[in-house]
């Protein structure tokens, strides 16, 4: 399997999740053309892009395993205080992937408990 369409599957999980586009769009910092090029293999992210686009399908991840699926995009537009009232995909396309993923981390936690 090509890169290309690797990164398309990975990009087509997230947006089953309910990542919009415009949200992948916002966090990697790409034009919203340029992630449709993604999603139908004709392009794949360049490095520009790709280290922010490759933190999100992590958190998102990580999220399936202790959320619900439907709950997940909505999580990451919602103002956190832990995140200083800023939304994770925010936070994401800002370079903060430590401080969403240590969150992330935290709900993990308490997911044992």
């Amino acid at each position: 399997m090509s890169a290309i369409v690797t990164y398309s599957n990975e990009i087509k999980r997230v947006r089953s999740l309910g990542i919009e586009p415009a949200d992948i769009a916002r966090v990697t910092g790409a034009a919203r053309a340029t992630v449709g090029s993604w999603i139908r293999a004709t392009r794949r992210p360049a490095a520009a892009h790709r280290e922010r686009l490759l933190e999100l399908v992590a958190v998102v991840d990580r999220l399936s395993r202790i959320m619900d699926d439907e709950y997940i995009a909505i999580w990451l537009q919602k103002p956190l205080p832990a995140l200083d009232d800023e939304p994770p995909l925010d936070a994401l396309s800002n370079g903060r992937y430590r401080d969403v993923s240590r969150l992330v981390a935290e709900l993990e936690n308490d997911s044992f408990s």
